[in-house]
This record gives structure tokens, C-alpha cells and sequence, in this order.
């Protein structure tokens, strides 16, 4: 009996209806935990994305609180600072030697000695044997202490080296009628009593138009000895280059000095530095509007003192006399006169004007700059040389003996306030100051290697017998060519900017400002100082101004006891990054656009030659 198989009819290959469900029970057996992970884990992701948007919320608001609350109190620390008469902010005790509003030709300047670092009295620093460090800050619409707001300045580190440390202050109002001839009067009469009392000459250590001033000094009629060091001084303000440094371009789009004529008269004889710091500003949109103040709001728990010591110096403006600004933008930023040997300074005998000559400096002079200013940038503070010597026999024939050094990236600012630049730069510089005299004359490019011996400025350390004549730098001196430092700018665009200046500064002078000044009264001056935008966005967030602002204290206190931070790695974070970096180019790609439309628009009215 044979057995055979009953095969359903249908295709070879094909699936019966039958089969389909036999196959599909496996399907239906599997556990209810396995077809439900998918869902689980979807749950999991989105109960987490939740979390991550609420830790964010929770961090992002309270931020925001602690974030005000900064702002908050630098515009109470800005209002203590005027109602306390706007003191210098130095970090270092210090003892009024000489106050220039006493002289005869008075000035709004004061010589002050530094007398202590934190705990420890400067006697316990100075070497009497080192040359004694005169430093004079800018005059640039701030106030004094920029070279001497924490321990690890300019200020810090010549104390540290063990030189008797002395500072050239000013206050917040000029004399009547303080020229600049009179500042540069009370400046001499700084150096002389130091020499009185340490029985030489003191390294004289300008920062930026404090090292014009250094400039001035040493190249008038008398000029004066000891080393010279300019730290982003534009002693040729013309030089520059597209893209560099478009500041030197506003006095030509400007029409040239008669506006400020017009400011100082609106302000009673005063221009408010306001103005000049706004323009600083302006230069770095991205930087003003909003890089700096995200930067607090991202890191407010650690930015906080850090922002508020630099706003403490950065939210003070000072009046300059409309006498001196006046011959500062005629003989500097305009005229360009420095190095032309244009200068006239009143003498101190009251005899004829003094003519300002460079070639007159014997002082061995360092100048410090960096790649990265765009106010000050290498072109402004090295062109007066080739401009006054012909070429590097002239220099030698003279005498003379320069030394520059470069940064390759630290901007204007940080020239001067930068921690790692005063114990690389700074300390490298004092640290040669007795070896840029012995020197061969000549050009020299100044080359710092690692530091031999690494230890930061602290106000509290005392030096350790005679360890702090022991170099901690290893320095070198290249000897350059006065011929290769060629910086080519439009010479004639600027001469006819100087001319179409001195033409609106007649008419303005002869026509409109007798009738500015018989307007002007102290309660438009006043009006003027405290409606300035510089002021104004920075007070309205005081509680003594804007009551409503009072509630930030107590809700900044509860965030501090519960702080809820979101970690770094939070995705509504990191898109907050994201949109941060985007904003800030957004801003920087408009100034490229705004800078190259200015200099067209210089270039159309003045020329390129």
C-alpha cells in the first residue's frame, strides 16, 4: 500500500492562506515586555528631552536674575564712585607727593607713591638701588588707574621688581583754561621732585596717550633722562592700514575738529570723555551689544568679579579741558604733527613756544605694541621712525638707541590690563630696563622666550633677598633696519583732511560757537553728562535711579541659596551656544561691511594717494 502526500492545490512557491497564519503564531507568542520596549524607550526619551527643557528654563531664568543683579550693582558702584569725587582705582595704598592744581600753571594731574600692596608695605619691596618707575595713564575719556587695578599690572609688577613706584594721577575736572602745555609742565615738575628724592632720572612707563605725553616730554626744549617706554602709543597717527584700524578714518568723515569744539562747548568748556570711550566701543559692535554681556549671562556664577572689577574703571569718565582736547586732536589725531616736529608747547620760563622734536630724544625708548589693536596697531607706533630717520646710519649718527617688541594678538586693552602680559611683557621689560642703555645705538626688535623662572605678581609676597634682580626671562635683542619699516598710507588724503579741518574749525569758531557758548549753562552741561548713553544704560539699573530694580537683590539671594545650574551638556544649552555664536558673527560681519563702506567713502572724498 503506498503512502502519498496531499498537496494543496495552488503555485509552487506560494503561500496558502493557511500557512500564512501558521507562520505568523511564532509572531504573536513573543512576551508583552519585548513589544513594549520600544515603547518604554520612547516614553524614556521624551520624559528626558522634558527634563532637559525644564532644568534649562530653571537655569536660564535664574540666570537672568543673577544677571541683573550684576548690572545692578555696577551702576551702584558707578554712583558711589561720583559721590566719592572718582578717586583713582588703584589696588595699591598710595600717598598724595604733589597736587598740580597748586601750581602756577595749574593742572588737574597729581603725583602719587604707592606705600602698599595688600598687607605688606611697599619699603618691604623697593630696592634702592633700582631706578624708580614713573607710570602715567591715559587721558582717553576714563579715569586714572588702568595701569594699577589689581595686583598683576603695570603698578604690581614694577613694585615686585623692587623699584620705588610712583603714579601720575588726574581728577575728574580740568583747571579753567588747562592747556596741554600745562599738563606737560606738571608732568616735569613730577620728574623732578622723584629725582630730588631718589637722585636719578625715573623710567618713564606711558600707556597710550599717557605715552604721547612720554613722547612730549622727552622731545621738548629740555627734554628729559631715563628710559622711555610707550605701551600703545600712536605717535603717527596717520599710519595704518584697510581693515587695521579705522578710527584714524573719522576725523576726515567727520569733517575734522570742529565737532569737538562743538561738544566742548555745549558742555561749558569741558568735553566729556563719555564721547571718546563711545567711540571706543563703536569700533567692536559685536563685543559692545553683545559678546561681553552674554559672556556674563553664560558664566554668571564665575564672570561676576571679573566684570565688575574691569566696569568699576571702565563705567568712570572724566572731563578734559576744551583747551587741551583741541590741541590734542589738532597736533595729533588730525594734524598728524608729532612727527612733523609741529609740536609748540608754552615753556616754562614763559619765553617763546618750545617746537616738540622727536630727534631731540636721547632716552633709550621701548616700544611696546601687538598685532591685534586695532586703535594703537604696530603702523601707529613705529612709522614716526623712518618718518624722522632717513635710515639706520641716522639713527646710530644720533645716538639713539630703540627698541621694540610685539605681541602677536593681545588687543588695545589688554596692553594694558592683562594679567599674562604683565608677567610676560611688562615684568620682561622692567626686569631690562638698566640694559636698553648699554646698548649699541640702533633698532632693536626685543624676543622674549618661556619664562626661566615662572612666579606670578602677588601683592602679599615678598621677594626673597636679592632674588628679584635674577632675570625670569630669557631675552634677547635682534637688531633691525629702519629702512624695512615701511608702512604705506595715503599721505595726501590725510594732509587734505588736516586742511578741510582747519577750514570747518574757522567757520565753526568764528560763526557758530560764540552763540554755543552763550546757550551753553550748568544746567545744560549737567543735562548733557547725566542723558549720555554711556551713563545712562548703566545707572537706570541702580535701585537709587530705577526703584522697581530693588526686587533683584532679594530674588538674586534665594537664586544663590537654590541654585539649580544645567549641565554643560544640555541640549537647550548647547542651542543657546549655537545661537549665541551666530548672533555675535552677525554683528561682527555687519562692522567688516561698515568699516569697508567707510573707507570707500574716505577713499571718494580724499583720494588713495
Amino acid at each position: 500500500m503506498s503512502t502519498s502526500t496531499h498537496r494543496p492545490k495552488g503555485r509552487p512557491g506560494r503561500v496558502t492562506a493557511t500557512q500564512a497564519r501558521s507562520s505568523a503564531k511564532p509572531v504573536s507568542d513573543a512576551s508583552p515586555g519585548e513589544s513594549a520596549a520600544p515603547k518604554v524607550q520612547a516614553a524614556t526619551d521624551s520624559l528626558g528631552a522634558l527634563d532637559a527643557a525644564w532644568r534649562y528654563y530653571i537655569d536660564s531664568v535664574q540666570r537672568g536674575v543673577l544677571f541683573f543683579d550684576v548690572l545692578r550693582e555696577r551702576g551702584d558702584n558707578m554712583l558711589a564712585h561720583e559721590r566719592a569725587g572718582q578717586p583713582p582705582l588703584l589696588d595699591f595704598e598710595h600717598e598724595l607727593v604733589l597736587d598740580a592744581r597748586t601750581f602756577a600753571k595749574s593742572a588737574n594731574y597729581a603725583l602719587l607713591r604707592i606705600t602698599r600692596c595688600g598687607p605688606t608695605h611697599a619699603s618691604d619691596f623697593e630696592r634702592q638701588d633700582l631706578r624708580p618707575v614713573l607710570v602715567i595713564d591715559p587721558r582717553a575719556g576714563h579715569g586714572p588707574g588702568i595701569g594699577g587695578f589689581k595686583h598683576d599690572s603695570e603698578v604690581g609688577v614694577a613694585l615686585h621688581e623692587g623699584h620705588p613706584t610712583y603714579f601720575a594721577s588726574f581728577f575728574s575736572e580740568p583747571c579753567p583754561g588747562q592747556t596741554l602745555s600745562n599738563v606737560i609742565h606738571a608732568l616735569r615738575a613730577f620728574v623732578e621732585e622723584i629725582v630730588r628724592r631718589h637722585g636719578v632720572a625715573p623710567a618713564l612707563y606711558g600707556n597710550c596717550q599717557g605715552g604721547w605725553a612720554v613722547a612730549l616730554l622727552a622731545a621738548e626744549c629740555e627734554g628729559l633722562d631715563g628710559p622711555a617706554v610707550l605701551n600703545g602709543s600712536p605717535l603717527s597717527y596717520w599710519a595704518g592700514a584697510e581693515k587695521v584700524n579705522p578710527m584714524r578714518l573719522a576725523g576726515g568723515l567727520l569733517g575734522g575738529e570742529w565737532l569737538t569744539h562743538l561738544m566742548a562747548d555745549l558742555g561749558g568748556g569741558r568735553l566729556d570723555g563719555a564721547w571718546l570711550v563711545q567711540n571706543f566701543e563703536g569700533l567692536n559692535p559685536a563685543n559692545t551689544w553683545w559678546e561681553k554681556n552674554y559672556n556674563l549671562y553664560a558664566h554668571v556664577d564665575t564672570e561676576r568679579e571679573r566684570f565688575l572689577e574691569f566696569e568699576r574703571w571702565w563705567s568712570s569718565y572724566f572731563f578734559l579741558s576744551r583747551e587741551e582736547i583741541l590741541a590734542t586732536v589738532e597736533n595729533l589725531f588730525i594734524g598728524n604733527r608729532l612727527e612733523q616736529g609741529q609740536v609748540q608747547l608754552d615753556s616754562c620760563d614763559m619765553a617763546d613756544p618750545c617746537v616738540v622734536d622727536l630727534k631731540r630724544i636721547r632716552n633709550p625708548m621701548v616700544i611696546f605694541a601687538s598685532s591685534g589693536d586695532n586703535i594703537t596697531p604696530p603702523h601707529q607706533a613705529l612709522a614716526w621712525l623712518p618718518a624722522i630717520y632717513p635710515d639706520t646710519a641716522a639713527l646710530k649718527a644720533a645716538g639713539q638707541r630703540i627698541v621694540y617688541l610685539l605681541n602677536p594678538h593681545v588687543g588695545h586693552l589688554g596692553i594694558f590690563v592683562s594679567a599674562s602680559v604683565a608677567q610676560h611683557e611688562h615684568r620682561a621689560i622692567l626686569e631690562n630696563i638698566e640694559t636698553f642703555k648699554n646698548l649699541a645705538p640702533g633698532l632693536y626688535e626685543m624676543k622674549l622666550g618661556e619664562p626661566v623662572k615662572s612666579r606670578a605678581v602677588r601683592g602679599a609676597e615678598k621677594p626673597a633677598g636679592g632674588d628679584t634682580s635674577l632675570p625670569r626671562h630669557k631675552v634677547w635683542f635682534e637688531e633691525r633696519r629702519i629702512e624695512d619699516l615701511q608702512f604705506n598710507y595715503p599721505r595726501k588724503a590725510f594732509e587734505k583732511v588736516a586742511v578741510v579741518s582747519q577750514w570747518n574749525e574757522l567757520a565753526y569758531r568764528t560763526w557758530a560757537s560764540p552763540w554755543i557758548k552763550w546757550s551753553a549753562n550748568p544746567v545744560s552741561a549737567f543735562t548733557q553728562k547725566w542723558g549720555h548713553p554711556m551713563r545712562l544704560r548703566r545707572y537706570l539699573f541702580s535701585p537709587q535711579v530705577t526703584p522697581a530694580m530693588a526686587w533683584v537683590t532679594f530674588a538674586a539671594e534665594w537664586v544663590r541659596r537654590n541654585r539649580q545650574a544645567a549641565s554643560k551638556d544640555n541640549p537647550w544649552r548647547l542651542r543657546e551656544e549655537e545661537a549665541g555664536k551666530f548672533i555675535s558673527a552677525t554683528l561682527e560681519q555687519w562692522r567688516v561691511q561698515r568699516d569697508a563702506a567707510e573707507e570707500h567713502l574716505f577713499t571718494t572724498l580724499y583720494g588713495r594717494s
